[in-house]
């Protein structure tokens, strides 16, 4: 961690993490505006030796058209929310992925999806379960959080809501794919686990910061092969596989949403990066030295401290390694004010991929890039 001391200063000013938009020390200007952007398509069982050269191309091709989708409007001086919409619904749209057309089927054969969206500004939410009929849920949970009177829906009720607001409705068919359809079928003839017949989380989602330092996150899924007694998963739990708040960070996560529940991944990764950058406060104000009445010679800027791209790692990571403690396995992507977008996963591969107003523009899929 970094700190540097002002002396300047005779009171503590404390300002938002939010303005502390870090890079390398020498380039660092906590008042320079900047964006980060990253997106998910799935963790898991996600090996090469798995993968054709043509699947590999494919999905990094899908990859980089939504991060750049959601990277363009950042660059132009969009909105958090616009990028973290962009990328979401083209996966939402791509048969490749667990969400929206291509999702997984229930038990009983049929295709339920859940959606959340929160806004680090006002931490205002939208989240969407079991519906249906609706093309993109991400846009259904838009709808609820500008909607404002209720964050979460589900099933006949959400999709009636999203009737009301006149989002396009397909007939339920549409999300229906082959490949998903014969899971199903191994999983019931072989009697095997969703975990066994997925190989893989397919759940999507994006976080975006932008120039005006505002946070949000989505993510969208189909759940888990053969779900069964109408379960709902982590995505739409807000504080579980969505969070954001202006302050920390914004998280998007993908994996066995019942650990990722009971671990509250979201919030106690926002929660563990803000009390890591106050600690790194307090810490720098107790090393100052004091005069010959036992008051501190100078005060610490907050607006001058910020952590480092390691230090959000190591948070992301000690709360996955809390998941994968509990016995769950995924990933999380995490923007935050400090810098560029970290991942985080405990599985052999994560479709990913994360941008940067100062340059940075890769996606990964295997564990070792």
């Amino acid at each position: 961690m970094r700190a540097i001391l002002a002396f300047a200063a005779v009171i503590l000013v404390l300002v938002s993490p939010t303005s502390l938009m870090a890079q390398d020390e020498e380039e660092y200007d906590p008042f320079a505006p900047r964006w980060s952007f990253a997106i998910h398509g799935g963790a898991g069982t996600i090996e090469r030796a798995n993968m054709t050269p043509e699947q590999d191309a494919a999905y990094r091709a899908a990859l980089q058209q939504a991060l750049d989708a959601g990277a363009k409007i950042l660059a132009e001086g969009g909105s958090a929310m616009d990028a973290v919409i962009a990328a979401i619904t083209l996966m939402e749209d791509d048969p490749k992925f667990n969400a929206g057309k291509g999702a997984v089927f229930t038990w009983e054969g049929a295709n339920e999806l859940d959606a959340a969206l929160m806004d680090g500004r006002d931490r205002s939410a939208g989240a969407v379960t079991g519906v249906k009929t609706v093309k993109n849920p991400i846009l259904l949970a838009r709808e609820v959080m500008k909607d404002g009177r209720h964050v979460f829906l589900s099933g006949a009720g959400a999709e009636e809501f999203a009737s009301d607001k006149g989002l396009e409705l397909v007939d339920p068919e549409y999300f229906a794919t082959e490949p998903r359809r014969r899971s199903l079928e191994r999983m019931k003839a072989q009697q095997l686990s969703a975990i066994d017949v997925d190989v893989k989380f397919g759940t999507v989602g994006a976080v975006a910061l932008d120039l005006e330092g505002n946070m949000v996150a989505g993510t969208s899924t189909g759940g888990l092969t053969g779900k069964r007694w109408g379960r709902i998963g982590d995505v739409p739990v807000i504080g579980a596989g969505t969070y954001a708040d202006n302050r920390d960070c914004a998280v998007s996560a993908t994996g066995q949403g019942e650990y990722f529940i009971r671990a509250a991944v979201g919030h106690s990764i926002c929660q563990g990066l803000r009390y890591s950058w106050r600690k790194m406060l307090d810490d720098a104000q107790a090393s100052v030295p004091l005069d010959e009445d036992g008051n501190p010679t100078f005060i610490v800027h907050a607006s001058e401290m910020w952590l480092e791209e390691s230090d959000v790692q190591a948070v992301a990571d000690a709360v996955m390694a809390d998941v994968k403690d509990l016995g769950g396995t995924g990933g999380v992507i995490v923007v935050s004010p400090f810098g560029p977008a970290v991942f985080s996963f405990n599985t052999p591969g994560m479709y990913r991929g994360r941008a940067t107003s100062a340059g940075v523009s890769e996606v990964g899929i295997y564990g070792d890039e």
